[in-house]
């Protein structure tokens, strides 16, 4: 009987204590981007966007470089969210993505990104020109801090 309420004791204590761990910290933004894209097996593209953060609003460029099937030029105007933002300074810098699109006068975007401090960008929107498109892209994304704005 003894070990029983023993045991038990331990595991109201495991229970509570995991309870009391403080969640992770990390805040989700809100992504507005608009992007201009152009190419022929290699293309090229980039951008301006607003990232919201904190009750704030930041704008960032965006430049790209993709490899694998594209052909054709579109404008893109993305709305999404950004997850996993630690500091404001981990939305800066190089992410990976891997997504595809059509567009013939008119069609939709999906991408999503991730950079090497965890933040996931996922974005949609509609997408107007004539492109087909499905590659891997990188992309650098240079947030501009001095020109931040209140939400």
């Amino acid at each position: 009987m003894r070990k029983h309420r023993s045991c038990w004791a331990a595991v109201m204590v495991l229970a509570a204590s995991i309870g009391l761990a403080s969640p992770s910290q990390a805040i989700t933004g809100t992504v507005r981007v608009t992007m201009a894209k152009a190419g022929l097996v290699v293309g090229a593209g980039g951008g301006k966007g607003t990232l919201t953060f904190r009750h704030r609003n930041y704008p960032f460029t965006v430049q790209g470089l993709s490899l694998g099937l594209t052909a054709g030029a579109s404008l893109t105007k993305y709305v999404g969210r950004a997850d996993y933002i630690n500091e404001l300074s981990d939305f800066s810098g190089s992410y990976s993505v891997v997504g595809g699109g059509a567009a013939v006068v008119g069609g939709v975007g999906v991408v999503q990104l991730k950079n090497d401090k965890g933040v996931m960008i996922t974005l949609q929107g509609p997408k107007g020109g004539l492109e087909v498109s499905a590659n891997i892209t990188r992309v650098v994304i240079k947030l501009d801090e001095s020109h931040s704005t209140p939400d």
